[in-house]
């Protein structure tokens, strides 16, 4: 049997990270970010990455992996995220 993942999305100021949270936590999960621009470094507050409290010691992937002057493309991204969810799932 394939393993399952689950995914939330929706719009912004939504709950998606509470809920992302109290599922992993429930599952014994983790949380792989998608957000566009929570990957880059020092852009926390226009983007509403989550804080070390807001994670409630959930591992969370994905935020804070590139500078914003870098160049970073789906396909880079697809890359390491794909890398996260193996490594999860392994």
């Amino acid at each position: 049997m394939q393993p399952k993942l689950v995914v939330i999305t929706g719009p912004t100021a939504s709950g998606k990270t509470a809920l992302g949270v109290a599922l992993a936590q429930r599952l014994g999960g983790e949380v792989v970010s998608a957000d566009s621009m929570q990957i880059y470094r020092g852009m926390d507050i226009g983007t509403a990455k989550p804080t070390s409290e807001e994670m409630r010691g959930v591992p969370h992937h994905m935020l804070d992996v590139a500078d914003p002057a870098e160049d970073y493309s789906v396909a880079r991204y697809v890359r390491a995220a794909s890398a996260c969810v193996d490594d999860i799932l392994s």
